[in-house]
């Protein structure tokens, strides 16, 4: 656990010197403790208890960044245990496998649908982060293999083999992309910790025992390697849920710094709608990359989906920019609906305008993000703030009718509304899916 105030103030000097710009060196590790002020500011610290508070400033679990440029990712520096609590920070990476067993042609044709596997959704762009290349065959067709990777994809690329001569081939011909490593278990941790921090790679620790795994990871950063990431093995689902859960709680609530690095997983699935459900099940507890067979476009969506609504601010609902949003070919005879700036229901009520392929406005007011019921409790859905919406994005200029169509479930601010508005007020369906045969029936 981090130091609290009166920790920290038990290695500071106490001279109460005020060259930090403080009144006391309790203030200042008052200050130290919210990590609002360096701890450079003092200037008689001891270098021990430096020492000390620097690596209590590292993050429980350490951040990761996989790939170079554009396509990186960045996997652990999480902080708490349970979403609800705060937040989960860097989303689980979701990876393939492909095997060198395969031909060129199946290579490059995995390759080719993997890269179209980018969705949006609610506003947000949707999209995998890893593909790794395992080693089936000997050492020259896993280089061959290696190289149709690297010219087909721009993804960052996971090493898989336990051959020490084809690893080290392969990270001479792939270290501009900074390959992730696997793994580093006890007959070879030695060799390939030593490679790893040649070229400054990160590494997949392998062990089945957590206590083992631990032992593991001092011996591979006292030889230098830094950026670990743990692996229990395979194992049934609940033992590897067991496994991801304990690592979790080690690093967070018993601040163990040899397993204070994010976790992968491996799945081995023939069935591709076990693989989903393995998958999800581990991207909620508790993995930072996730490697799966199957590349199907279903598959993937699903898995993404999910991994995009574990990994939102409970705290900050997904919204959209409150404006007039002109929906096909628009005119000023279209009708003009409104919603919230929620994304789900912005997204909603936009899938079902385009639906129903007739031109309309979509008023997106701002309940900052809250969804209509919710906002209407809130009163902030209300007569006042679309009253507000209209004038304020330019609704009476986009249209020359007075009609507006307002949801089902808020009809009873139908009244105040066309009082306050000085429009006639429609309404709606209750459920976005009636929206089309609504609009085709409008007139």
């Amino acid at each position: 656990m981090a130091l609290s105030g009166l920790d920290i103030y038990k290695l500071l000097p106490k001279t109460n010197c005020r060259q930090c710009g403080l009144a006391t060196c309790l203030a200042f590790a008052m200050q130290l403790a919210k990590k609002t002020i360096p701890i450079e500011k003092c200037p008689f610290i001891s270098p021990e208890a430096k020492s000390t508070l620097e690596a209590q400033a590292l993050p429980l679990i350490k951040l990761i960044t996989l790939g170079t440029d554009k396509t990186k990712f960045e996997i652990g520096n999480e902080t708490v245990m349970f979403r609800h609590e705060e937040k989960f920070r860097n989303p689980t990476g979701v990876g393939f496998i492909i095997e060198d067993s395969l031909s060129d042609d199946e290579i490059k044709s995995r390759l080719g649908k993997i890269k179209q596997l980018k969705f949006e959704r609610v506003g947000q762009e949707l999209f995998v982060n890893l593909v790794a290349i395992k080693q089936n065959k000997d050492a020259g067709r896993y280089l061959e293999a290696l190289k149709i990777l690297l010219d087909n994809t721009d993804l960052p690329i996971m090493l898989m083999s336990e051959d020490l001569i084809a690893l080290k081939q392969a990270v001479s011909i792939s270290h501009a992309r900074k390959p992730l490593l696997y793994s580093a278990h006890q007959e070879n941790f030695a060799q390939i910790g030593t490679l790893a921090k040649e070229f400054q790679l990160p590494l997949v620790v392998t062990a089945q025992d957590i206590n083992q795994l631990s032992l593991l990871v001092k011996e591979l950063v006292n030889l230098g390697a830094k950026d670990l990431i743990l692996n229990t093995g395979t194992k049934p689902i609940a033992d590897k849920l067991w496994d991801l859960t304990q690592l979790r709680r080690q690093a967070l609530k018993k601040t163990n710094r040899a397993l204070g690095y994010p976790a992968i997983t491996i799945i081995d699935q023939a069935d591709y709608y076990d693989e989903a459900i393995e998958a999800a099940a581990y991207i909620a507890k508790y993995s930072g990359i996730v490697l799966i067979k199957g590349f199907s476009a279903w598959e993937a969506l699903a898995i993404l989906t999910l991994r995009q609504n574990i990994y939102t601010d409970p705290q900050k609902p997904l919204q959209i920019d409150p404006k007039l949003y002109p929906i096909g070919q628009v005119s000023r005879n279209s009708p003009v609906l409104v919603t919230t700036n929620f994304s789900l229901s912005y997204y909603t009520v936009l899938g079902e305008v385009e639906a129903s392929k007739i031109p309309a406005y979509i008023l997106s007011v701002d309940t900052q993000g809250m969804s209509v019921l919710t906002a209407w409790a809130a009163e902030k859905f209300n007569a006042e703030a679309i009253t507000k919406s209209l004038d304020n994005f330019g609704v009476k200029e986009a249209v020359e009718h007075k009609n507006l169509i307002i949801p089902g479930y808020v009809a009873m601010i139908s009244g105040d509304l066309e009082e306050q508005s000085g429009f006639k007020i429609i309404v709606g369906p209750k459920e976005a899916a009636g929206i089309p045969a609504f609009l085709k029936n409008l007139n």
